[in-house]
């Protein structure tokens, strides 16, 4: 911005300059010139009126001093020099003065005034008055020097006056932007400082409001999502402390069976009420990681809860994780969550066999999620958008952020068949983690 200001300023000068300085300088030349002429005019006058008529028979004739540089000469009708000095003989601007007229104009590089000198209704003679065209030049081009140091210098203190606004105006601009970047690393409490300037000053306030606005509907978002989780997790920690004391007090196997499965639904919900409550979190703040578990293992725990649901259904799920490294570890409750919610998403809009794959990409891990249907949305991770096919609701929204805050990356990939793709970072055991994020 400060560039912009110095420029449309420096533009502007340039733009008066040339409107006012290139006419002056025509002027100053055309006004030079005249007065040349008029003081060459005034010395042939003045030595017009000491001419007598007698000059012709021997009268010396006592002609004025001759302009600076110039001369001063008395011509008859013969266009002879008979008094002063100049030409021996006269010039066409002295053959035109016997015309009775003065006449100005120029001969062999010098300004030239012939003035006709009169007797008895008579031309007795010419004065010629003259001076160097270059001595005028000379004149000429000082003012001209004197104007262009003027310009100069009115440009120079247009650039300086320039800058010293630019600064005035880009200053609070340059704060709200520094603010904007803190509020974008998570520094909500920023806020824009006043100005002397009244448009900024309204900027910042709206800034401001706006910001204020938005970190009070944060506030309450995270406030909700916590007291919720919170809520929720009370009554859950006693159904699985209700649950696990009827297993231990119960031997009917069918009852136990039952008593088994709601556990594990209970155990599952929690997993699911912890992970909404640590997307909840401000971004920065500590948090307890995940779990990291193999993959073999964790796929057959979704197979297991999964399979019986798909099978109620009239339909099939199957597992393949023939090129998984044994030695892999994944996150393992937001990875089951995730995948929990392809799976629901495939049974609910999905068709036919539903194939869940897991692929090796070196530092990250793709799990594919296919079924035999058709999606026709084109913004499946859209929060709240509903459409005809698949990704309608927040479910896909959720398992979206779910991948984000594990450092991975969900993407529809396929639209007939409907496959979804996540990448996972991995762990290996004894090297640590690796971030990863292939291509799928």
């Amino acid at each position: 911005m400060r560039q912009r200001v110095v420029r449309v300023a420096l533009t502007a000068a340039l733009v008066a300059v040339v409107l006012l300085a290139v006419p002056l300088a025509l002027v100053i030349r055309s006004s030079l010139y005249a007065d040349q002429r008029d003081t060459l005019e005034r010395a042939a006058l003045s030595g017009a009126v000491r001419v007598s008529p007698d000059y012709t028979t021997g009268d010396p004739v006592e002609l004025p001093a001759p302009p600076a540089g110039g001369h001063l000469g008395l011509y008859d009708t013969h266009l002879r020099l008979r008094a002063g000095s100049g030409p021996l003989t006269g010039d066409a601007a002295v053959r035109r003065a016997f015309g009775a007229r003065v006449v100005r104009g120029h001969s062999g590089g010098d300004l030239t005034v012939t003035v006709p000198v009169s007797h008895a209704e008579q031309v007795i003679g010419v004065v010629r008055a003259s001076s160097p065209t270059a001595a005028v030049r000379a004149r000429v081009l000082a003012v001209w020097a004197v104007l262009a140091g003027a310009c100069a210098l009115a440009l120079t203190a247009a650039v300086l006056i320039a800058r010293r606004q630019a600064r005035v105006l880009a200053a609070p601009l340059e704060d709200l932007s520094r603010h904007s970047r803190a509020v974008t690393a998570g520094d909500l409490n920023a806020r824009a400082a006043p100005s002397t300037i009244a448009e900024i000053d309204q900027v910042a306030r709206t800034h401001n409001e706006m910001l204020h606005s938005l970190t009070e509907l944060l506030r309450h978002e995270r406030d909700f999502t916590a007291n919720a989780s919170h809520q929720l997790r009370t009554p859950l920690t006693g159904l699985q402390l209700t649950l696990e004391a009827g297993l231990a007090e119960h031997d009917d196997a069918r009852l136990r069976l039952a008593l088994e499965e709601a556990l594990a639904t209970t155990r599952r919900l929690h997993g699911t009420v912890e992970e909404v409550l640590r997307l909840s979190r401000p971004p920065g703040l500590p948090g307890t990681p995940a779990q990291s578990v193999p993959v073999a293992p964790m796929l057959a725990e979704i197979e297991d809860h999964w399979h019986g649901l798909f099978a109620h259904d009239g339909r099939r799920l199957q597992c393949m994780t023939a090129d998984t490294p044994d030695d892999a570890r994944v996150p393992g409750a937001p990875l089951a969550e995730i995948l929990g919610i392809l799976l629901d998403n495939a049974r609910v809009h999905g068709r036919g066999t539903v194939h869940l794959t897991v692929r090796d990409l070196g530092d990250a891990l793709a799990f594919d999620v296919a079924d035999e249907g058709a999606i026709e949305t084109t913004r499946p991770f859209e929060r709240g958008h509903t459409g005809d096919g698949e990704g309608a609701g927040i479910g896909l929204a959720l398992a979206r952020d779910l991948t984000v805050a594990l450092g991975g990356r969900i993407s529809l990939t396929g639209r007939r068949p409907t496959t979804f793709t996540v990448l996972v970072p991995v762990r290996q055991d004894g090297t640590g983690g690796r971030a990863g994020g292939g291509d799928g």
